[in-house]
């Protein structure tokens, strides 16, 4: 995933319980630390997120907004030729509308109380905005100098204390028309699926097995085909645990199980969550 890494841990991220229902005027702060290794290369990335519950046609639905710092580093060689990686900086931003379609309505947080959710199901559009570090002379980049969008729709089913999730993604690709000097890095969508197993406990921490699959995105520069198509498999699981009403922490961590065209990478990550508002 050389050159690319950054973008690509964006777009392969697995995310636990993203079709759910909460409290109308809710909203979440968190902020933490990740780190993804691909090799012999190292992405450390500090983040910072907003989220807010808004009411969308009777649904509940969010905003949500994420700030990313990262630092690149490691040697390795691509075509023969040695690449060595350090950079440090901005990473793109990501804007994230989702809104639920059916089974989780927009409620007050005394509503809520009485809440039970069947089946969920919701669709989302994911966005980066390209403001990250970017040189063009380096192969390794914090930035993409591109954008993503990702829409997404998928399905919560609740069974007692479980909930089982399945979803369906696709992410289109802007070109870098600044590659390496001037060139034109295009590629073609990836399509994926993920899926999970959630298990809820009494004080509403809850962990998860996840899974997902991704295929497609083909590279070109100037319009020659390069890596080849990417299949991937990845699997993780992700911890919760409220330490007060308002007060949470959470634990992720995935693994890179199957890679056709070396992108897989191994990630662990720990954050921090503050909520308000709503009535709380």
């Amino acid at each position: 995933m050389l050159g690319f890494f950054c973008q690509q841990s964006q777009a392969q991220e697995i995310e636990a319980r993203a079709y759910s229902n909460a409290p109308i005027g809710i909203n979440f702060i968190s902020g933490g630390i990740a780190q993804a290794r691909s090799g012999s290369y190292t992405l450390v990335t500090e983040a910072a997120s907003l989220t807010r519950i808004i009411d969308v046609f009777g649904q509940s639905g969010r905003i949500s907004l994420l700030l990313p710092y990262a630092q690149l580093s490691g040697s390795g060689s691509a075509n023969n030729q040695n690449m060595n990686a350090s950079a440090e900086g901005l990473s793109d931003p990501v804007v994230k509308i989702s809104t639920n379609l059916y089974g989780a309505p927009a409620l007050s947080l005394e509503e809520f109380r009485h809440y039970q959710q069947d089946l969920i199901i919701g669709t989302s559009l994911a966005a980066s905005i390209p403001w990250g570090k970017y040189n063009s002379e380096q192969m390794l980049n914090v930035g993409a100098n591109r954008s993503l969008f990702q829409p997404a729709i998928g399905a919560s089913q609740a069974i007692g204390p479980w909930r089982l999730e399945l979803a369906g993604m696709a992410t289109i690709y802007t070109s870098n028309t600044n590659f390496l000097g001037g060139n034109t890095l295009s590629q073609n969508p990836i399509y994926s699926t993920e899926g999970h197993f959630i298990y809820y406990f009494p004080n509403t921490a809850y962990i998860s097995a996840d899974a997902t699959y991704f295929m497609g995105g083909q590279k070109y520069v100037n319009g020659t085909a390069i890596n080849g198509s990417q299949e991937n498999w990845r699997f993780g699981s992700t911890l919760s645990y409220p330490i007060n009403k308002q007060n949470s922490i959470r634990l992720t961590g995935s693994k890179g199980v199957y890679s056709s065209s070396n992108t897989s990478y191994d990630a662990l990550g720990v954050s921090w969550q503050y909520r308000w508002g709503g009535g709380l």
